[in-house]
């Protein structure tokens, strides 16, 4: 049986057990009756055998993703690998997203009529605020690409590796491509417009388990929880759950460990074929931007939502004696931006003999601030370094 047999097999199986199972409701005190106590029993066996399996799922499609053997593995491969340029970059997958790719960039990506006519990664340089962006157009997702099909473990591979994605869909068609592109991205362990589950496992020498939640386990039980750490035959292991509402495949995803958490925008294309009504409707999906490619309408809104998703900041330099250089920011990461990442991005032994003084909002002072290395800077701060 192939993996991908496999695959379809488990999923069948849960798929049975979630609309087999049978909940009785307990009795408010006093002893169970005998139909009580048997669903409780079935109940806590089901749990426990839900959990096995969507362990087993999941280190089946690591084993999909990354095969073992040479000439395999899951990198990008010929066509995919780009040299990578700017401060950030932005992966578009869509059906297909090319037409808009090349307006924004000015760099041709074949287009024709038909869905799927990109055959490799291509890149293109988008500069908002100032800021250099790499653009790369991937070739459209198919249905069934993180189960090898196609080339789609190649075109998400790059996609793992970026720090936005611009899934760009047909406005009239939208809801059903989202749901095909997020279950293919999801297989490949990208987690879209989600941070890391707050659940810490800690490998100990022995003990046995030792689950601890610090909130009501609302969306997972504790005979999940086992049945997941005996799938990868985990028996000596601290598990702490820090927040509500975590599940089965959040902890999944912790032991698995290779997870990718990135930012996602929905470009809903088209918009100029579609009612003023119809666009209203399209604003209440989350983290969408409606555009229409060919009348080169609402762009401006989708560049601003693209700069605060990659959280970026600009940092301008002002030397003695001279006005702020506005024209060529030094760019930084939000939560790597203090004056110490600034000085390092410049030349890395500035920050070993420095004073720094600075203006803007992170300043407590209109006239500036002498500021430590430490110093968190704010997007559009104005710098000066100088020797001690």
């Amino acid at each position: 049986m192939t993996t991908v047999q496999k695959i379809k097999e488990i999923e069948d199986e849960m798929a049975s057990l979630f609309f087999g199972q049978k909940y009785v409701p307990l009795s408010d005190g006093g002893p169970l009756s005998d139909n009580e106590l048997l669903a409780a029993q079935k109940n806590k066996a089901t749990s426990y055998h839900l959990g096995q399996l969507k362990a087993k799922l999941a280190k089946l499609r690591r084993e999909l993703i990354s095969p073992s053997g040479g000439g395999g593995g899951g990198g990008p491969g010929l066509g995919f690998d780009v040299a990578r340029t700017g401060v950030a970059s932005v992966g578009f997958v869509g059906f297909p997203s090319s037409t808009l790719m090349s307006k924004l960039t000015g760099t041709h990506s074949e287009v024709s009529e038909i869905d799927f006519t990109t055959l490799t990664t291509v890149p293109g340089t988008l500069k908002v605020h100032g800021a250099p962006i790499q653009i790369l157009d991937l070739p459209g997702i198919i249905e069934g690409a993180n189960d090898g099909r196609g080339r789609g473990r190649q075109v998400i591979a790059v996609a793992r590796t970026c720090n936005l994605i611009f899934i760009v869909l047909d406005v009239l068609k939208p809801l059903g491509d989202k749901k095909i592109i997020e279950g293919e991205l999801e297989g490949f362990g990208i987690r879209l417009n989600k941070k890391p589950p707050a659940i810490l496992v800690r490998k100990k020498d022995k003990g046995g388990i030792a689950i601890t939640n610090t909130v009501p386990l609302t969306n997972i039980d504790q005979d999940e929880i086992k049945a997941v750490l005996s799938e990868y035959k985990l028996s000596n292991v601290d598990v702490t759950i820090r927040e509500p509402n975590m599940t089965a495949d959040d902890l999944v995803d912790v032991i698995e460990g290779n997870r990718v958490y990135i930012p996602a925008l929905y470009v809903l294309n088209k918009i100029d074929a579609i009612s003023i009504e119809e666009l209203d409707l399209l604003y209440k999906i989350p983290y969408s931007v409606p555009i229409s490619s060919r009348e080169w309408l609402n762009i401006d809104e989708l560049q601003e939502k693209m700069w605060d998703a990659l959280e970026l900041v600009r940092v301008y330099t002002k030397p003695r004696g001279q006005s702020p250089d506005y024209s060529a920011p030094v760019v930084l990461r939000r939560g790597r931006c203090t004056v110490e990442d600034f000085c390092n991005s410049i030349h890395k032994e500035i920050a070993k003999q420095m004073n720094a003084i600075v203006w803007g909002s992170s300043a407590k002072h209109a006239r500036g601030q002498k500021v430590g290395l430490d110093h968190v800077l704010e997007d559009e701060d104005v710098v000066h370094i100088a020797k001690n």
